[in-house]
């Protein structure tokens, strides 16, 4: 399964969106009902899909060595002159690029939606309009979770807007259109059908997937996906594909998760989703009929987050959560998608089943955001260290020494010494390499770590001694492998 999450990662597919005005004859259109030809709707959606380039600074190779120096007339001179043309010295190096698309939600203030990760680590993005006019974008927020980014263009032509549709009416067979970017040919029109609905491709904490056959290639990352009333009912973002193209088996954030995400964007620069402090598993059949349950649903609690909201409210670890908030909970993954959608400072009901019966309670929804600042995801009731955490800075992630409750949490045998991965920036080099929660860092540059702060103090005499990179030993539910990471020196 791992696999094909790497596979769908790195074969993502775009598409563009387009005006939001349509004629009242295709307005008025069925969503289970095809038109003889999409033409006009087409034609009013075009204006409203940009394309979406965006560029790296270049910088200069980092893995050669000084060039020597050497008498003026050494043969040497001219040897070591041609081996550094040949390993690219002296060549410009060309930004990193990456094309993608997009669309225009809000004519007046210049608002496009699209993928994060067509603009990510970008020094430069810039839209280019049906029309072929490009100009300068800010990116104004964005949410690796989802994976969307909300820019703003400054232009004096008039721009063309689209609204969003919702989702949850969607029923498999239905048609829907894509407009994009493929491979940089511009705007280019495609149709399909939805094929599934929630899908989890692994890619997140909140997959809940459209399923399409219509062709999604790459450059159509960000793009619309278009129901026939014109409205975006999705925003494509991957594909399954073991050739790189299209295989029919395209997939798109569904507007009703994008939407609130692109509201909370667009008013406060961020995201804020709720969050309740708890740590989650799937009911299996064995564990419901254990518990008492009919059979299995809802979502099991495995550990509660210190000083968190479900603590506050009284849940325990054992504890099934039936019903949040009015809403039923058929399975486990319903619940992240839930509870984040929910607005915070709330208080809001709650069913959990405990004790063989149902009980009703009340639980107040906090912040997901300012909980990570807090360094709160990792920790469990009973170990205080674990909700602090330590941060290594030059690496980006957070670190707690193991403990009975971790290592009771995670799996980590008493046999296994370290420190424990508790947090990991998204968009660092550790999670690129795979690092992750859970994950025991047995030694640093062969170098045993006892704590966090040992760990910090092995870092600052690489940095100190020169070193641009340190290596870890990572122990991950009993393998073990190396893992070598770049110090950040900002």
């Amino acid at each position: 399964m791992k696999t094909l999450h790497i596979c769908l990662l790195t074969i993502l597919t775009f598409t563009i969106l387009s005006p939001m005005h349509m004629s009242p004859a295709h307005a008025a259109g069925s969503l289970n009902t095809a038109p003889d030809s999409f033409a006009d709707m087409v034609e009013d959606l075009l204006p409203a899909v940009v394309n979406i380039s965006s560029t790296q600074k270049a910088e200069a190779p980092s893995d050669y060595p000084d060039m020597p120096q050497f008498p003026p007339g050494s043969p040497f001179e001219d040897f070591f002159d041609e081996f550094m043309d040949k390993r690219g010295m002296g060549t410009p190096t060309t930004p990193p690029a990456s094309l993608g698309s997009g669309f225009i939600i809000d004519a007046e203030k210049g608002i496009v939606v699209t993928n994060n990760h067509v603009v990510k680590d970008a020094d430069e993005v810039r839209v280019i309009f049906h029309d072929d006019e490009s100009v300068e974008a800010e990116v104004i927020g964005r949410d690796e979770k989802t994976d969307l980014a909300i820019l703003k263009v400054t232009t004096d032509k008039k721009l063309t807007a689209v609204k969003f549709g919702d989702s949850n009416v969607l029923r498999v067979g239905d048609w829907v259109v894509a407009i994009g970017n493929p491979f940089g040919l511009g705007g280019t029109v495609t149709a399909g059908i939805v094929s599934a609905r929630s899908r989890d491709i692994h890619s997140g904490p909140y997959d809940d997937y459209i399923q399409t056959d219509a062709s999604i290639n790459r450059g159509n990352s960000g793009g619309p996906m278009f129901n026939l009333k014109g409205e975006v009912i999705g925003i494509n973002t991957a594909i399954f594909s073991p050739t790189g193209g299209s295989v029919g088996i395209g997939f798109a954030i569904p507007s009703a998760l994008a939407q609130p995400v692109v509201d909370q964007i667009v008013e406060f620069g961020r995201t804020r989703r709720g969050w309740i402090g708890v740590r989650i598993q799937t009911v299996t059949e064995e564990i419901a009929e254990s518990l008492g349950l009919k059979k299995p649903h809802g979502a099991l609690v495995a550990s509660i987050t210190e000083g968190g909201p479900a603590e506050k409210a009284g849940l325990k670890p054992g504890d099934i959560i039936l019903e949040f908030n009015g809403k039923k909970i058929k399975e486990m993954r319903e619940v992240p998608r839930i509870v984040a959608e929910t607005k915070i400072n709330t208080d809001v009901p709650l069913v959990i089943w405990r004790d063989n019966k149902e009980v009703k309670s009340k639980i107040s929804v906090a912040e997901l955001e300012k909980a990570e600042d807090e360094g709160l995801l990792g920790s469990v009731a009973g170990s205080s260290e674990t909700a602090k955490g330590v941060d290594i800075d030059k690496l980006d992630i957070t670190v707690s020494s193991l403990n009975d409750a971790l290592r009771q949490e995670f799996g980590v045998p008493s046999t296994v010494s370290g420190i424990i991965v508790t947090k990991v920036d998204p968009s660092s080099e550790a999670a690129r390499k795979g690092i992750d929660q859970g994950d025991v860092i047995v030694d640093i540059d062969q170098q045993p770590v006892k704590d966090a702060e040992n760990a910090n103090d092995i870092i600052r005499r690489a940095a100190k001694n020169g070193r641009s990179s340190v290596l870890l030993l990572i122990n991950r539910e009993g393998d073990v492998s190396f893992v070598a990471l770049k110090l950040d020196t900002k």
